[in-house]
C-alpha cells in the first residue's frame, strides 16, 4: 500500500513540476529596435528547446540539474526583457 502510494506521488510530482516548466518557457518578445538583446533572447530559446529534448532522451535522469538550467534560462530571459525596458525608458 505505502509502495502504490509513494509512486502515486512521485507521478503527481512529476506532472506537476513538468507542467510549471512549461508554463515557463521563454518566449522572444524584444524587438528589432535592440537587436542584440534578441539575438540574445532567441539563443535562450533555443537552449531551453534543447535542454529539454536532453531531458526527453535521458528519459529525465539527469538529477535535476536540466530542470535547473531551464529555470535559470527562463530568469535570464526575463531580465533580458527588463533591460529592453529600461532602455526603451531612457532613450530619447
Amino acid at each position: 500500500m505505502i509502495r502504490k502510494w509513494m509512486l502515486g506521488s512521485v507521478v503527481c510530482t512529476s506532472l506537476i513540476f513538468g507542467c510549471a516548466s512549461q508554463a515557463d518557457q521563454p518566449q522572444v518578445d524584444i524587438g528589432d529596435r535592440h537587436g542584440n538583446l534578441r539575438d540574445a533572447q532567441e539563443h535562450i530559446v533555443q537552449a531551453w528547446r534543447l535542454v529539454g529534448e536532453a531531458q526527453r532522451d535521458n528519459d529525465s535522469r539527469l538529477g535535476g540539474h536540466a530542470a535547473r538550467a531551464k529555470e535559470l534560462l527562463s530568469q535570464a530571459n526575463d531580465e533580458l526583457r527588463l533591460a529592453a525596458d529600461t532602455a526603451n525608458e531612457h532613450e530619447r
